[in-house]
Protein backbone atom coordinates (compact mmCIF):
# COMPACT_ATOMS: atom_id res chain seq x y z
CA UNK A 1 0.00 0.00 0.00
CA UNK A 2 2.70 2.37 0.88
CA UNK A 3 4.30 1.84 -2.56
CA UNK A 4 1.04 2.72 -4.53
CA UNK A 5 1.02 5.81 -2.21
CA UNK A 6 4.37 6.58 -3.47
CA UNK A 7 3.79 6.24 -7.05
CA UNK A 8 0.95 8.10 -6.87
CA UNK A 9 2.39 10.81 -6.03
CA UNK A 10 5.58 10.79 -8.18
CA UNK A 11 7.98 10.79 -4.98
CA UNK A 12 11.32 10.28 -6.04
CA UNK A 13 12.77 8.43 -2.80
CA UNK A 14 10.16 6.48 -0.30
CA UNK A 15 8.44 9.02 2.06
CA UNK A 16 5.27 8.33 4.43
CA UNK A 17 5.66 4.65 3.79
CA UNK A 18 4.92 4.35 7.99
CA UNK A 19 2.32 7.07 7.85
CA UNK A 20 0.19 6.24 5.17
CA UNK A 21 -2.65 5.72 4.36
CA UNK A 22 -4.23 6.31 7.69
CA UNK A 23 -8.56 5.90 8.06
CA UNK A 24 -10.41 9.04 9.35
CA UNK A 25 -11.91 6.43 11.85
CA UNK A 26 -7.98 5.49 12.85
CA UNK A 27 -7.12 9.03 13.89
CA UNK A 28 -8.61 9.39 17.20
CA UNK A 29 -6.88 6.17 18.24
CA UNK A 30 -3.60 7.55 16.75
CA UNK A 31 -4.00 10.61 19.07
CA UNK A 32 -4.78 8.75 21.90
CA UNK A 33 -1.62 6.40 21.18
CA UNK A 34 0.67 9.66 20.58
CA UNK A 35 -0.21 11.06 24.11
CA UNK A 36 0.10 7.44 25.94
CA UNK A 37 3.72 7.69 24.22
CA UNK A 38 4.59 10.84 25.09
CA UNK A 39 3.41 10.31 28.54
CA UNK A 40 5.55 6.92 28.96
CA UNK A 41 8.38 7.80 26.40
CA UNK A 42 9.44 11.25 28.44
CA UNK A 43 10.13 9.98 31.42
CA UNK A 44 11.80 6.88 30.21
CA UNK A 45 14.13 8.67 27.87
CA UNK A 46 14.96 11.07 30.57
CA UNK A 47 15.92 7.89 32.68
CA UNK A 48 18.40 6.44 29.33
CA UNK A 49 19.81 10.08 29.99
CA UNK A 50 21.49 8.34 33.00
CA UNK A 51 22.72 5.66 31.32
CA UNK A 52 24.33 7.43 28.45
CA UNK A 53 25.79 10.50 31.17
CA UNK A 54 24.34 13.14 29.35
CA UNK A 55 22.20 15.90 30.51
CA UNK A 56 18.31 15.27 31.59
CA UNK A 57 17.21 17.61 28.76
CA UNK A 58 18.71 15.36 25.91
CA UNK A 59 16.60 12.76 26.56
CA UNK A 60 13.51 14.68 25.29
CA UNK A 61 15.60 15.59 22.43
CA UNK A 62 15.87 12.08 21.29
CA UNK A 63 12.26 11.97 20.62
CA UNK A 64 11.59 15.51 18.95
CA UNK A 65 13.92 15.70 15.82
CA UNK A 66 15.08 11.66 15.14
CA UNK A 67 11.07 10.71 16.05
CA UNK A 68 9.86 12.99 13.33
CA UNK A 69 12.70 12.22 10.89
CA UNK A 70 12.03 8.22 11.07
CA UNK A 71 8.09 8.83 10.99
CA UNK A 72 8.89 10.66 7.38
CA UNK A 73 11.56 8.28 6.46
CA UNK A 74 11.15 4.80 7.72
CA UNK A 75 9.10 2.22 6.20
CA UNK A 76 7.77 0.48 8.96
CA UNK A 77 4.47 1.56 10.69
CA UNK A 78 5.23 0.38 13.82
CA UNK A 79 8.64 1.02 15.04
CA UNK A 80 9.27 3.81 17.58
CA UNK A 81 13.07 5.37 17.55
CA UNK A 82 14.59 6.97 20.84
CA UNK A 83 16.97 6.67 23.43
CA UNK A 84 17.92 3.02 24.19
CA UNK A 85 19.36 1.20 27.26
CA UNK A 86 21.86 -0.57 25.13
CA UNK A 87 23.10 1.89 22.80
CA UNK A 88 23.69 4.39 25.77
CA UNK A 89 25.32 2.22 27.48
CA UNK A 90 27.80 1.44 24.77
CA UNK A 91 28.41 4.77 24.32
CA UNK A 92 28.81 5.64 27.63
CA UNK A 93 31.70 3.20 27.69
CA UNK A 94 33.16 4.32 24.84
CA UNK A 95 33.18 8.16 25.92
CA UNK A 96 34.12 8.43 29.50
CA UNK A 97 37.74 7.45 28.80
CA UNK A 98 37.80 11.09 26.47
CA UNK A 99 35.22 13.84 28.41
CA UNK A 100 33.34 14.08 31.80
CA UNK A 101 30.04 12.64 31.57
CA UNK A 102 27.43 15.69 31.10
CA UNK A 103 30.82 17.99 29.85
CA UNK A 104 30.38 20.27 26.79
CA UNK A 105 32.56 18.12 25.36
CA UNK A 106 31.17 15.05 26.23
CA UNK A 107 28.14 15.77 25.19
CA UNK A 108 30.02 17.21 21.48
CA UNK A 109 31.66 13.52 21.51
CA UNK A 110 27.99 12.15 21.70
CA UNK A 111 26.34 13.80 18.83
CA UNK A 112 29.47 12.85 16.98
CA UNK A 113 29.28 9.33 17.59
CA UNK A 114 25.15 9.47 16.72
CA UNK A 115 26.44 10.96 12.92
CA UNK A 116 28.93 8.73 12.60
CA UNK A 117 26.57 5.67 13.36
CA UNK A 118 23.77 7.26 11.09
CA UNK A 119 26.86 7.59 8.85
CA UNK A 120 27.01 3.73 9.03
CA UNK A 121 23.58 3.02 8.63
CA UNK A 122 23.07 5.28 5.10
CA UNK A 123 26.27 3.09 3.78
CA UNK A 124 24.70 0.19 4.51
CA UNK A 125 21.48 1.31 2.79
CA UNK A 126 23.62 1.80 -0.49
CA UNK A 127 25.20 -1.77 0.04
CA UNK A 128 21.55 -2.96 0.47
CA UNK A 129 22.15 -4.74 4.03
CA UNK A 130 18.94 -4.55 4.92
CA UNK A 131 18.46 -8.50 3.88
CA UNK A 132 20.19 -9.18 7.63
CA UNK A 133 16.64 -8.87 8.63
CA UNK A 134 15.90 -11.85 6.88
CA UNK A 135 17.88 -13.80 8.87
CA UNK A 136 15.69 -13.63 12.42
CA UNK A 137 13.23 -16.08 12.27
CA UNK A 138 10.34 -15.54 13.94
CA UNK A 139 11.04 -18.35 16.57
CA UNK A 140 14.48 -16.04 17.43
CA UNK A 141 12.40 -12.92 17.63
CA UNK A 142 10.00 -14.42 20.15
CA UNK A 143 13.17 -15.51 22.29
CA UNK A 144 14.54 -12.05 21.43
CA UNK A 145 12.27 -9.79 22.43
CA UNK A 146 11.34 -12.24 25.68
CA UNK A 147 14.50 -11.71 26.66
CA UNK A 148 14.40 -7.81 26.17
CA UNK A 149 11.68 -7.78 28.39
CA UNK A 150 12.93 -9.78 31.19
CA UNK A 151 15.95 -7.80 31.01
CA UNK A 152 14.25 -4.37 31.33
CA UNK A 153 11.71 -5.40 33.46
CA UNK A 154 14.79 -6.72 36.72
CA UNK A 155 16.41 -3.11 35.55
CA UNK A 156 12.87 -1.38 37.07
CA UNK A 157 12.73 -3.64 40.05
CA UNK A 158 15.05 -1.40 42.50
CA UNK A 159 13.91 1.93 41.58
CA UNK A 160 10.12 0.80 42.52
CA UNK A 161 11.35 0.03 45.53
CA UNK A 162 13.18 3.00 46.38
CA UNK A 163 16.10 1.79 46.23
CA UNK A 164 19.04 2.88 44.00
CA UNK A 165 19.70 0.23 41.57
CA UNK A 166 23.12 -2.32 42.14
CA UNK A 167 24.50 -4.75 39.34
CA UNK A 168 24.97 -5.06 35.73
CA UNK A 169 23.08 -7.46 33.70
CA UNK A 170 19.62 -8.31 34.51
CA UNK A 171 20.83 -11.13 36.82
CA UNK A 172 22.45 -9.33 39.22
CA UNK A 173 20.23 -6.56 39.37
CA UNK A 174 17.79 -9.43 40.34
CA UNK A 175 19.90 -10.58 42.76
CA UNK A 176 21.08 -7.67 44.24
CA UNK A 177 17.04 -6.50 44.23
CA UNK A 178 16.71 -9.10 46.49
CA UNK A 179 19.80 -8.60 48.76
CA UNK A 180 18.74 -5.02 49.07
CA UNK A 181 14.80 -5.88 50.33
CA UNK A 182 15.49 -4.42 53.57
CA UNK A 183 16.34 -0.73 51.96
CA UNK A 184 12.11 -1.10 50.80
CA UNK A 185 10.89 2.70 51.03
CA UNK A 186 7.35 1.98 51.89
CA UNK A 187 6.18 5.11 50.54
CA UNK A 188 7.79 4.41 47.21
CA UNK A 189 5.99 1.13 47.01
CA UNK A 190 2.79 2.44 48.14
CA UNK A 191 3.50 4.95 44.75
CA UNK A 192 4.34 2.19 42.33
CA UNK A 193 1.77 -0.24 43.77
CA UNK A 194 -1.38 2.27 42.90
CA UNK A 195 0.16 2.93 39.50
CA UNK A 196 0.38 -0.69 38.49
CA UNK A 197 -2.70 -1.71 39.84
CA UNK A 198 -4.27 2.01 38.02
CA UNK A 199 -2.96 0.50 34.91
CA UNK A 200 -3.33 -3.10 34.95
CA UNK A 201 -6.90 -2.81 37.11
CA UNK A 202 -8.01 0.04 34.68
CA UNK A 203 -6.67 -1.79 31.11
CA UNK A 204 -9.10 -4.77 32.51
CA UNK A 205 -11.72 -2.82 33.35
CA UNK A 206 -12.13 -0.11 30.07
CA UNK A 207 -9.73 -1.05 27.33
CA UNK A 208 -9.97 1.83 25.04
CA UNK A 209 -8.76 4.27 28.24
CA UNK A 210 -5.35 5.36 28.21
CA UNK A 211 -4.76 4.54 31.96
CA UNK A 212 -1.38 4.80 31.54
CA UNK A 213 -1.25 8.62 30.74
CA UNK A 214 -3.95 8.81 33.64
CA UNK A 215 -1.48 7.31 35.95
CA UNK A 216 1.49 9.53 34.88
CA UNK A 217 -0.82 12.96 35.34
CA UNK A 218 -2.21 11.78 38.64
CA UNK A 219 1.43 10.83 40.24
CA UNK A 220 2.85 14.20 38.90
CA UNK A 221 -0.83 16.10 40.59
CA UNK A 222 -0.29 13.86 43.86
CA UNK A 223 3.06 14.07 43.90
CA UNK A 224 2.99 18.17 44.17
CA UNK A 225 -0.10 18.30 46.11
CA UNK A 226 1.16 15.84 49.00
CA UNK A 227 4.74 16.90 48.83
CA UNK A 228 6.01 12.70 47.82
CA UNK A 229 9.67 14.24 47.91
CA UNK A 230 9.49 14.82 51.76
CA UNK A 231 8.64 11.56 52.14
CA UNK A 232 11.61 9.97 50.70
CA UNK A 233 10.05 9.47 46.96
CA UNK A 234 12.66 10.50 44.60
CA UNK A 235 12.07 12.81 41.81
CA UNK A 236 13.20 13.08 38.32
CA UNK A 237 14.12 16.29 39.31
CA UNK A 238 14.49 19.83 37.35
CA UNK A 239 14.10 19.90 33.30
CA UNK A 240 15.47 22.63 31.43
CA UNK A 241 13.25 24.13 29.28
CA UNK A 242 13.63 25.58 25.43
CA UNK A 243 14.29 23.87 22.00
CA UNK A 244 17.66 22.43 20.43
CA UNK A 245 20.16 23.94 18.84
CA UNK A 246 20.99 22.97 15.42
CA UNK A 247 25.09 22.88 14.86
CA UNK A 248 28.00 20.60 14.07
CA UNK A 249 29.53 18.98 17.23
CA UNK A 250 33.54 20.06 17.46
CA UNK A 251 35.61 17.68 18.51
CA UNK A 252 39.79 17.27 18.38
CA UNK A 253 40.42 15.50 15.19
CA UNK A 254 42.39 12.97 17.10
CA UNK A 255 38.78 11.61 18.36
CA UNK A 256 37.32 10.86 15.37
CA UNK A 257 38.99 7.53 15.23
CA UNK A 258 38.85 6.45 18.59
CA UNK A 259 34.73 6.68 18.19
CA UNK A 260 35.16 4.20 15.13
CA UNK A 261 34.78 0.95 16.93
CA UNK A 262 31.98 2.43 19.09
CA UNK A 263 30.12 3.69 16.27
CA UNK A 264 30.31 0.41 14.46
CA UNK A 265 28.94 -1.78 17.63
CA UNK A 266 26.26 0.89 17.89
CA UNK A 267 25.54 0.44 13.66
CA UNK A 268 25.35 -3.65 14.92
CA UNK A 269 23.03 -2.86 17.82
CA UNK A 270 20.95 -0.81 15.35
CA UNK A 271 20.41 -2.46 12.56
CA UNK A 272 19.83 -6.20 14.33
CA UNK A 273 17.50 -4.75 17.20
CA UNK A 274 15.26 -1.97 14.96
CA UNK A 275 15.20 -5.03 12.20
CA UNK A 276 13.96 -7.47 14.78
CA UNK A 277 11.50 -4.64 16.59
CA UNK A 278 10.05 -3.97 12.78
CA UNK A 279 9.94 -7.48 11.94
CA UNK A 280 8.13 -8.70 14.82
CA UNK A 281 5.31 -6.30 14.83
CA UNK A 282 4.98 -6.16 11.08
CA UNK A 283 4.34 -10.07 11.43
CA UNK A 284 1.90 -9.92 14.53
CA UNK A 285 -0.21 -7.35 12.31
CA UNK A 286 0.89 -8.94 8.65
CA UNK A 287 1.92 -5.44 7.70
CA UNK A 288 4.94 -5.13 5.07
CA UNK A 289 8.19 -3.35 5.86
CA UNK A 290 11.30 -2.73 3.80
CA UNK A 291 14.92 -2.67 6.33
CA UNK A 292 16.67 -0.85 3.49
CA UNK A 293 14.02 2.15 3.50
CA UNK A 294 13.95 1.66 7.34
CA UNK A 295 17.99 1.94 7.31
CA UNK A 296 17.44 5.31 5.88
CA UNK A 297 15.12 6.80 8.25
CA UNK A 298 17.23 5.14 10.83
CA UNK A 299 20.45 6.44 9.59
CA UNK A 300 18.90 10.31 8.97
CA UNK A 301 17.32 10.12 12.65
CA UNK A 302 21.24 9.57 13.79
CA UNK A 303 22.24 12.15 11.96
CA UNK A 304 19.11 14.52 13.34
CA UNK A 305 20.60 13.55 16.93
CA UNK A 306 23.48 14.49 16.67
CA UNK A 307 23.06 17.94 15.03
CA UNK A 308 20.68 19.13 17.81
CA UNK A 309 22.80 18.21 20.53
CA UNK A 310 21.52 14.93 21.94
CA UNK A 311 22.95 11.04 21.34
CA UNK A 312 22.53 8.42 19.70
CA UNK A 313 18.40 7.03 18.95
CA UNK A 314 17.43 3.17 18.00
CA UNK A 315 14.72 1.50 17.33
CA UNK A 316 12.69 0.64 20.82
CA UNK A 317 11.04 -2.62 21.68
CA UNK A 318 9.80 -1.31 24.48
CA UNK A 319 8.53 2.36 23.21
CA UNK A 320 7.29 0.07 20.07
CA UNK A 321 5.13 -2.00 22.44
CA UNK A 322 3.98 1.50 24.38
CA UNK A 323 2.47 2.43 21.36
CA UNK A 324 0.95 -0.72 20.40
CA UNK A 325 -0.78 -1.77 23.84
CA UNK A 326 -2.20 2.30 23.40
CA UNK A 327 -3.78 1.41 20.01
CA UNK A 328 -1.05 3.06 17.70
CA UNK A 329 -0.91 1.47 14.10
CA UNK A 330 1.18 4.18 12.08
CA UNK A 331 3.46 6.52 12.32
CA UNK A 332 0.93 9.06 12.96
CA UNK A 333 1.17 8.23 16.17
CA UNK A 334 4.60 8.91 16.74
CA UNK A 335 4.18 12.49 14.93
CA UNK A 336 1.40 13.23 17.63
CA UNK A 337 4.23 12.35 20.02
CA UNK A 338 6.75 14.64 18.53
CA UNK A 339 4.05 17.86 18.94
CA UNK A 340 3.64 17.32 22.35
CA UNK A 341 7.27 16.96 23.55
CA UNK A 342 7.77 20.31 21.67
CA UNK A 343 5.21 21.44 23.55
CA UNK A 344 6.61 19.88 26.83
CA UNK A 345 10.05 21.95 26.09
CA UNK A 346 8.69 25.03 25.38
CA UNK A 347 5.80 25.40 28.24
CA UNK A 348 5.90 22.35 30.54
CA UNK A 349 9.21 21.09 32.02
CA UNK A 350 8.27 22.42 35.18
CA UNK A 351 5.63 19.88 36.40
CA UNK A 352 7.45 17.15 34.84
CA UNK A 353 10.08 18.07 37.94
CA UNK A 354 7.33 16.29 40.48
CA UNK A 355 7.14 13.13 38.71
CA UNK A 356 8.29 10.38 41.13
CA UNK A 357 11.43 7.92 39.58
CA UNK A 358 8.99 4.95 41.03
CA UNK A 359 6.24 5.78 38.49
CA UNK A 360 8.96 5.79 35.49
CA UNK A 361 10.09 2.35 36.80
CA UNK A 362 6.37 0.81 37.09
CA UNK A 363 5.40 1.86 33.73
CA UNK A 364 9.06 0.28 31.97
CA UNK A 365 7.77 -2.47 34.17
CA UNK A 366 4.97 -3.18 32.96
CA UNK A 367 5.23 -2.54 29.46
CA UNK A 368 8.42 -4.97 29.63
CA UNK A 369 6.13 -7.99 31.04
CA UNK A 370 4.03 -7.57 28.30
CA UNK A 371 7.12 -7.53 25.51
CA UNK A 372 7.84 -11.89 27.46
CA UNK A 373 5.35 -14.00 25.28
CA UNK A 374 4.82 -16.77 27.30
CA UNK A 375 2.25 -17.82 24.68
CA UNK A 376 4.36 -17.52 22.25
CA UNK A 377 6.75 -20.04 23.35
CA UNK A 378 4.00 -22.59 24.47
CA UNK A 379 3.20 -22.85 20.92
CA UNK A 380 6.65 -22.94 19.76
CA UNK A 381 7.01 -26.03 22.64
CA UNK A 382 3.94 -27.85 21.15
CA UNK A 383 4.75 -27.29 17.41
CA UNK A 384 8.46 -27.10 17.39
CA UNK A 385 10.30 -28.37 20.48
CA UNK A 386 13.89 -28.09 18.35
CA UNK A 387 12.83 -24.56 17.81
CA UNK A 388 11.64 -24.00 21.58
CA UNK A 389 15.13 -24.44 21.62
CA UNK A 390 16.61 -21.80 19.46
CA UNK A 391 14.36 -19.18 21.67
CA UNK A 392 14.88 -19.89 24.96
CA UNK A 393 18.66 -20.09 23.84
CA UNK A 394 18.06 -16.24 22.87
CA UNK A 395 16.44 -15.54 25.64
CA UNK A 396 18.90 -16.92 28.03
CA UNK A 397 21.58 -14.97 26.29
CA UNK A 398 19.76 -11.45 26.16
CA UNK A 399 18.92 -11.95 29.63
CA UNK A 400 22.29 -13.11 31.06
CA UNK A 401 24.97 -11.43 28.85
CA UNK A 402 22.63 -8.70 26.99
CA UNK A 403 20.85 -7.48 24.04
CA UNK A 404 23.89 -7.01 21.86
CA UNK A 405 25.47 -10.70 22.55
CA UNK A 406 21.57 -11.39 22.57
CA UNK A 407 21.30 -10.13 18.87
CA UNK A 408 24.14 -11.66 17.31
CA UNK A 409 23.41 -15.16 18.68
CA UNK A 410 20.07 -14.38 17.65
CA UNK A 411 21.47 -14.09 13.49
CA UNK A 412 23.87 -16.88 13.89
CA UNK A 413 20.86 -19.21 15.43
CA UNK A 414 18.98 -17.96 12.27
CA UNK A 415 21.16 -18.32 10.04
CA UNK A 416 22.19 -22.34 10.95
CA UNK A 417 18.19 -23.07 11.11
CA UNK A 418 18.54 -22.16 7.40
CA UNK A 419 21.58 -24.00 6.45
CA UNK A 420 20.01 -26.66 8.21
CA UNK A 421 16.48 -26.81 6.65
CA UNK A 422 18.60 -26.27 3.02
CA UNK A 423 20.89 -28.82 3.87
CA UNK A 424 18.46 -31.21 4.37
CA UNK A 425 16.01 -30.31 2.10
CA UNK A 426 12.57 -31.78 0.88
CA UNK A 427 13.58 -34.43 -1.77
CA UNK A 428 11.29 -36.25 -3.50
CA UNK A 429 10.52 -38.76 -6.66
CA UNK A 430 7.80 -37.85 -9.30
CA UNK A 431 5.72 -40.69 -10.76
CA UNK A 432 2.48 -40.43 -12.61
CA UNK A 433 -1.12 -41.80 -10.82
CA UNK A 434 -4.25 -42.02 -12.46
CA UNK A 435 -6.18 -39.27 -13.95
CA UNK A 436 -2.88 -38.12 -14.56
CA UNK A 437 -1.88 -36.27 -11.54
CA UNK A 438 1.50 -36.13 -10.27
CA UNK A 439 2.71 -37.29 -6.79
CA UNK A 440 5.39 -36.86 -4.85
CA UNK A 441 7.12 -40.28 -3.12
CA UNK A 442 10.50 -40.25 -0.43
CA UNK A 443 13.64 -41.44 -2.32
CA UNK A 444 13.89 -44.88 -0.31
CA UNK A 445 10.73 -45.68 -2.85
CA UNK A 446 12.96 -45.88 -5.79
CA UNK A 447 9.56 -45.01 -7.68
CA UNK A 448 10.30 -44.71 -11.39
CA UNK A 449 7.51 -42.15 -13.48
CA UNK A 450 8.37 -44.62 -16.71
CA UNK A 451 10.33 -47.99 -17.37
CA UNK A 452 13.49 -46.24 -16.86
CA UNK A 453 12.94 -42.69 -15.93
CA UNK A 454 13.57 -41.49 -12.65
CA UNK A 455 12.29 -37.58 -11.94
CA UNK A 456 14.05 -36.67 -9.29
CA UNK A 457 13.04 -33.37 -7.47
CA UNK A 458 15.66 -31.21 -5.46
CA UNK A 459 14.05 -29.24 -2.40
CA UNK A 460 16.50 -26.48 -2.61
CA UNK A 461 18.56 -24.32 -4.35
CA UNK A 462 22.05 -26.45 -5.30
CA UNK A 463 25.19 -24.63 -3.11
CA UNK A 464 28.47 -25.64 -1.54
CA UNK A 465 26.21 -27.00 1.90
CA UNK A 466 24.27 -29.59 0.03
CA UNK A 467 25.87 -30.07 -3.13
CA UNK A 468 27.57 -33.51 -1.71
CA UNK A 469 24.03 -34.45 -0.93
CA UNK A 470 22.77 -33.74 -4.21
CA UNK A 471 26.04 -36.09 -5.46
CA UNK A 472 25.15 -38.97 -2.84
CA UNK A 473 21.32 -39.35 -3.02
CA UNK A 474 21.67 -39.39 -6.90
CA UNK A 475 24.10 -42.28 -6.90
CA UNK A 476 22.13 -43.93 -4.40
CA UNK A 477 19.12 -43.48 -6.44
CA UNK A 478 21.20 -44.98 -10.02
CA UNK A 479 22.71 -47.59 -7.67
CA UNK A 480 19.82 -49.01 -5.99
CA UNK A 481 16.91 -48.71 -8.97
CA UNK A 482 14.66 -51.79 -9.25
CA UNK A 483 15.05 -51.46 -13.69
CA UNK A 484 18.43 -49.72 -14.98
CA UNK A 485 17.90 -46.33 -15.38
CA UNK A 486 17.95 -44.96 -19.32
CA UNK A 487 16.92 -41.07 -18.55
CA UNK A 488 17.44 -39.04 -15.42
CA UNK A 489 15.44 -35.57 -14.95
CA UNK A 490 16.47 -32.95 -12.63
CA UNK A 491 12.97 -31.14 -11.79
CA UNK A 492 13.88 -27.44 -10.88
CA UNK A 493 11.44 -25.82 -9.45
CA UNK A 494 12.56 -25.41 -6.40
CA UNK A 495 16.07 -24.45 -7.16
CA UNK A 496 16.56 -20.83 -7.47
CA UNK A 497 20.44 -20.44 -7.68
CA UNK A 498 23.07 -22.64 -8.45
CA UNK A 499 26.71 -21.78 -6.56
CA UNK A 500 30.29 -22.28 -7.69
CA UNK A 501 30.29 -25.39 -5.61
CA UNK A 502 27.14 -26.62 -6.82
CA UNK A 503 27.94 -26.52 -10.28
CA UNK A 504 31.40 -28.57 -10.19
CA UNK A 505 29.17 -30.70 -8.41
CA UNK A 506 26.62 -31.33 -11.00
CA UNK A 507 29.57 -31.17 -13.40
CA UNK A 508 31.11 -34.60 -12.29
CA UNK A 509 27.50 -35.83 -11.91
CA UNK A 510 26.69 -35.21 -15.33
CA UNK A 511 30.38 -36.66 -16.52
CA UNK A 512 29.65 -40.22 -14.49
CA UNK A 513 25.84 -40.36 -16.15
CA UNK A 514 27.61 -40.30 -19.38
CA UNK A 515 29.90 -42.62 -18.40
CA UNK A 516 27.31 -45.03 -17.64
CA UNK A 517 25.15 -44.57 -20.53
CA UNK A 518 22.74 -42.62 -18.62
CA UNK A 519 21.15 -39.87 -20.49
CA UNK A 520 20.61 -36.34 -18.01
CA UNK A 521 17.49 -33.92 -18.73
CA UNK A 522 15.99 -31.38 -16.97
CA UNK A 523 12.65 -29.87 -16.45
CA UNK A 524 11.35 -26.60 -14.27
CA UNK A 525 14.55 -24.64 -14.42
CA UNK A 526 14.19 -21.62 -13.44
CA UNK A 527 15.93 -18.77 -15.53
CA UNK A 528 18.29 -17.62 -13.21
CA UNK A 529 19.70 -21.28 -13.16
CA UNK A 530 19.61 -21.56 -16.94
CA UNK A 531 21.85 -18.31 -16.90
CA UNK A 532 24.01 -19.98 -14.65
CA UNK A 533 23.74 -23.29 -16.61
CA UNK A 534 25.19 -21.42 -19.36
CA UNK A 535 27.97 -19.24 -18.12
CA UNK A 536 29.42 -22.44 -16.62
CA UNK A 537 29.52 -24.37 -19.85
CA UNK A 538 26.95 -27.16 -18.30
CA UNK A 539 23.66 -26.03 -20.89
CA UNK A 540 25.92 -27.05 -23.37
CA UNK A 541 26.87 -30.64 -21.87
CA UNK A 542 23.24 -31.29 -21.18
CA UNK A 543 22.01 -30.00 -24.29
CA UNK A 544 19.04 -27.28 -25.10
CA UNK A 545 16.93 -30.42 -26.22
CA UNK A 546 17.36 -31.94 -22.99
CA UNK A 547 15.69 -29.37 -21.07
CA UNK A 548 12.38 -29.67 -20.63
CA UNK A 549 9.13 -26.91 -19.80
CA UNK A 550 7.70 -29.28 -17.31
CA UNK A 551 7.26 -32.91 -16.09
CA UNK A 552 4.37 -33.66 -19.03
CA UNK A 553 7.10 -32.94 -21.72
CA UNK A 554 9.71 -34.92 -20.23
CA UNK A 555 6.70 -37.96 -20.16
CA UNK A 556 6.19 -37.53 -23.78
CA UNK A 557 9.87 -36.94 -24.99
CA UNK A 558 10.70 -40.31 -23.28
CA UNK A 559 8.05 -42.08 -25.01
CA UNK A 560 8.72 -40.74 -28.06
CA UNK A 561 12.71 -40.91 -28.03
CA UNK A 562 13.77 -43.57 -25.92
CA UNK A 563 10.41 -46.36 -25.47
CA UNK A 564 9.01 -45.48 -29.34
CA UNK A 565 5.13 -44.69 -28.53
CA UNK A 566 2.96 -42.17 -29.41
CA UNK A 567 3.49 -38.95 -27.39
CA UNK A 568 -0.02 -39.33 -26.26
CA UNK A 569 -0.49 -42.71 -25.78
Amino acid sequence: MATDVKKKRGLPVPLLEGLLPVGKGRVPAEVIAGLTLAALAIPEVMGYTKIAGMPVVTGLYTILVPLALFAVLGSSRHLVVGADSATAAIMFAALTPLAAAGSPQYVALAGMLAIIAGACLLLARILRLGFLANFLSRTVLIGFLTGVGIQVACGQLAGMFGYAKAGKGAVAEFLNWIGDLGQTSITTLAVSAVVLAVMVLGGRLVKRVPWALIAVVGAIVASAALSLSAHGVSMIGTVPGGLPHLGWPSIPADDYAKLATAALSIFVVILAQSAATSRAYAAKFEDDFDENVDLVGLGVANLGAGLTGTFVVNGSPTKTAMVDDAGGRSQLAQLVTVAIVLVVLVLLTKPLSYLPEAVLASVVFLIAIKLIDVAGLRTVLRRRPVEFGVALATTAIVVGLGVEQGIVLAILLSIVAHLRHSYTPYDRLLVRVEHKMWKSLPLESGAQARPGLLIYRFGASLYYANASRFADEVRRLLKEATEPVRWFCLAGETMDDLDFTGSTVLARVLAAMTKEGITFVACDIQKPVLKELERDGLLETIGATHIFGDTDDVIRAYKSQVLGEAPNA
